[in-house]
């Protein structure tokens, strides 16, 4: 029995064929909301459109997307002009889109500014609040899916970078139903039974629902209130959660997670031996420097001529004593004048000398007698001369 098959290729050039000549699907208008959005680095647009109940691909090639004058992002509600056409090689029909209206935010979208805007008036996000993360942790805390690349990449970038450092892993479903209260389960058992001394929360990229339990606000309470510091590592790095805000640290990867997280022990090596050689270097130079210091000081004449400052001092000590001498013997002289004139002077108002002229000093009971007056007759009486003195009675 023979069949009449037709290959994987011509079933899709003809189901393209068919959507080609279908011109209700040439030029159509359809409304929904963003999803994995990305913006490619070739310029082309790629995202989903979907609405409550189905969802279908769109791509924007650069020469449509340049002419857009807002940035498409995940939830925002939009309506997209373009026809639909088979992506042969995949087999995939997708909306080739030529301009994009926004049509509002979408549920979510709006529902995470909302959220944010009120932890940020509350101060969940200022820096003050913010814990240091620890240089050396011996403990890295995961919380994040057990299977999955997130996992693999922080245990090797951890060991790798630090073949010592013990990651603890507390499995947490990362997206869908009771993931938030997981991980808000998950953060209060590592910090009442002190697990780790740091905490990644990570997973991998996604869209806005599949990253919606970190936008949580039991989860962004949660971080804030651990006394463990907590970094962030949602998504891509195009990808932004409450958590990232309220966390203390938030890393664009996993893998940059792990590298904040876990120091580079083979780097923090090399820094010490890079310490040792310049201490040693350091050390050297001060070496040679007291060296050069201690030949320069053995050069001095106090050591090459130890009794040379002695004798400089003794000579110094005679020139003083010279000095001191020939002033004494110039004060002594004109002390001797001083005296001379002195006495000349005492010679002249001496009594004394005025004796010498032939006068005599009366004197009666040791009292010189100035008047006759002072006597009568049978007084005894004193008479000094200038050569000595004799008794006398008044006639």
């Amino acid at each position: 029995m023979k069949y009449n098959a037709v290959t994987v290729t011509q079933l899709n050039k003809y189901l393209k064929d068919r959507f080609d000549e279908d011109e209700n699907l040439s030029a159509i208008l359809v409304k929904g909301e963003i999803s994995n959005f990305k913006n490619h680095y070739t310029g082309h647009l790629y995202f989903t459109l979907k609405d409550e109940n189905s969802l279908i691909k769109c791509i924007m090639f650069k020469s449509y997307a340049e002419k857009l004058d807002f940035k498409p992002k995940d939830g925002m509600k939009v309506m997209v002009f373009g026809s639909v056409s088979v992506f042969e090689r995949d087999g995939v029909y997708q909306i080739y889109v030529k301009s994009i209206l926004e049509d509002g935010m979408g549920d979510l979208h709006e529902k995470f500014e909302k959220l944010k805007m009120q932890l940020e008036q509350e101060g969940l996000f200022k820096e003050e609040h913010k814990k240091q993360i620890p240089l050396y942790p011996k403990i890295v805390g995961v919380l994040t899916s057990q299977t999955g690349a997130v996992i693999r990449d922080i245990i090797n970038v951890s060991t790798r970078r630090n073949p010592n450092v013990y990651i603890r892993l507390l499995p947490v479903p990362v997206q869908g139903p009771g993931a938030a209260e997981k991980i808000v389960e998950k953060i209060k058992l590592m910090n009442e039974q002190k697990l780790a001394d740091v905490i990644i929360l990570g997973r991998g990229g996604g869209s806005l629902e599949d990253l919606w339990p970190f936008n949580e606000e039991i989860v962004a309470r949660a971080i804030y209130e651990s006394e463990i510091p907590i970094i962030s590592a949602v998504g891509h790095e195009t990808d932004f959660t409450i958590a990232d805000f309220v966390a203390d640290l938030r890393a664009p990867t996993p893998s940059a997670a792990a590298e904040l997280a876990v120091p580079d022990v083979y780097e923090l090596k090399q820094k010490i031996r890079n310490y040792q050689n310049r201490a040693r270097i350091s050390l050297k130079k001060k070496i040679e420097l007291m060296r050069l210091r201690y030949e320069k000081c053995m050069k001095a004449k106090v050591f090459t001529d130890p009794t040379r400052k002695i004798k400089d001092n003794y000579m110094l000590l005679d020139k003083y004593i010279k000095q001191m001498e020939n002033r004494i013997k110039l004060t002594h002289k004109d002390k001797q004048t001083q005296f001379i004139e002195l006495i000349t002077k005492l010679d002249t108002l001496s009594p004394l000398k005025t004796l010498a002229r032939g006068y005599c000093l009366t004197e009666k009971e040791n009292k010189i007698i100035k008047s006759v007056k002072q006597l009568k007759q049978n007084d005894e009486i004193n008479i000094k001369f200038y050569d000595g003195e004799k008794q006398a009675k008044v006639l």
